[in-house]
């Protein structure tokens, strides 16, 4: 059983290419369920589980007062192992085959405005140093290509052609996509080699972005950034790299961008996934659509 545990987080990581982070919050979800199989039915073996004992796991985890998103997540897990378990003819029935998942409320993405994003360039103060010069860039990045955290994180040196304007990006599953850079990014992006260079331990990084130390960018730091900044110029209550992303998508359907050439930036395999900000965008439509109907004139 162990062995099929590891087997499921390796066959994540290498035949899936889910990131590490992924990896380890699947592995943590299955040995939640494992943890739970023993307390209460004193059974150690997950491959001999059946959806009575899974249901009554998902009613103890909504009982401990879980918002039904989070305890889908587990049980997506669950349900990605048992799919591994059944393509490698471990088990011969999926007992979550046919579960349904529990009614989530939407979350409201709220992108910020844009006045906000340009109060946040124009009022607020970037040293001419290498922090500086990093905060900035990661800030103007995030809102002009709508990258994720993740993808800034892992963005190297080599994928950078100031020469061509463009930017290769490694996606979910490893997927790479081409993204165009504004002149403004060109400029900001050659200030930020400048400054690099000028701390001689880190000058052959391979990661674009590092700490003061030369150490790699991690999650909490690139949070940390944003809702530093945005905080002194929105009162929104979630401020945060993904409200960045959701921001550009927003900005740029509102000034009259198409949903497809949206949908390539963004990095996402359906409209489905890129409709979302569409709804954050019905209030510039309606303006617009109200502006220009012939039969709204007066």
């Amino acid at each position: 059983m162990q062995n099929n545990k590891q087997s499921f987080r390796d066959y994540l990581q290498l035949e899936k290419h889910y990131s590490l982070l992924t990896v380890n919050a699947y592995g943590r979800d299955v040995e939640f369920f494992q943890q739970f199989l023993i307390s209460e039915f004193e059974q150690e073996s997950l491959e001999e589980a059946n959806y009575s004992q899974i249901r009554s796991w998902i009613v103890s985890l909504v009982d401990g007062g879980m918002a039904n998103s989070s305890v889908n997540r587990k049980v997506a897990s669950l349900k990605a192992f048992y799919r591994f378990l059944l393509k490698t003819k471990q088990i011969d029935l999926n007992p979550l085959a046919k579960h349904r998942a529990l009614k989530a409320p939407k979350k409201l993405q709220i992108p910020f405005s844009e006045h906000e994003v340009s109060d946040v360039f124009q009022e607020l103060e970037f040293t001419d140093d290498f922090c500086g010069r990093r905060d900035k860039l990661i800030i103007d990045l995030l809102y002009t290509t709508g990258m994720r955290r993740a993808e800034l994180i892992g963005l190297k040196v080599k994928y950078v052609d100031l020469s061509n304007h463009t930017l290769k990006v490694l996606g979910k599953r490893n997927k790479e996509r081409i993204l165009p850079l504004l002149p403004v990014l060109v400029r900001e992006l050659e200030m930020y080699f400048s400054e690099r260079k000028k701390l001689l331990d880190i000058v052959d990084d391979e990661f674009l972005f590092v700490t003061l130390k030369g150490v790699k960018l991690y999650d909490s730091f690139v949070y940390r950034l944003i809702n530093d900044y945005f905080s002194k110029v929105s009162e929104k209550v979630k401020k945060s790299p993904h409200i960045l992303r959701h921001t550009f998508a927003t900005h740029l359907l509102n000034n009259g961008a198409d949903l497809n050439s949206v949908k390539e930036l963004l990095g996402h395999s359906s409209l489905a996934s890129t409709q979302i900000y569409v709804h954050s965008s019905l209030a510039e439509l309606k303006k617009v659509y109200g502006d220009a109907h012939p039969r709204n004139k007066k």
